[in-house]
């Protein structure tokens, strides 16, 4: 694993804990479908199914983790979204919803972790 995926993954286990400790089920991680893709965390928020992108970046000069869903992103989304669906079974009661986990990882300190939900 390199240095890039490392980073990636760490976000990934930080936004886990995260929709965790605000009452989600993490059903899914890294699910992948084919060459169209994959969804970082796939959880349950109530009767809910929520398809999470999670960006992690690290403090700086870089852009924002947020910034980096752009209108094709949030559309790829939105079909892979489509396809777990189909995958298991149908849509939850509550519908689906695509929510954004940014991870910024400061010098020093602890995570900044946002979450923004029904971004697509």
């Amino acid at each position: 694993m390199n240095a890039r995926e490392a980073l990636g993954r760490y976000g990934e286990d930080v936004a886990a804990r995260r929709l965790t400790a605000a009452g989600m089920t993490v059903l899914e991680r890294n699910w992948r479908c084919g060459r169209s893709g994959e969804i970082d965390i796939v959880a349950r928020d109530g009767d809910a199914l929520v398809v999470c992108e999670v960006k992690t970046r690290r403090g700086g000069r870089f852009e924002h983790p947020m910034a980096a869903v752009t209108p094709a992103k949030a559309h790829r989304l939105r079909g892979l979204a489509e396809r777990w669906v189909q995958a298991h079974g149908g849509a939850p009661p509550g519908g689906v919803r695509i929510d954004l986990v940014g991870v910024v990882l400061p010098g020093r300190g602890a995570p900044v972790v946002e979450h923004a939900r029904g971004v697509a």
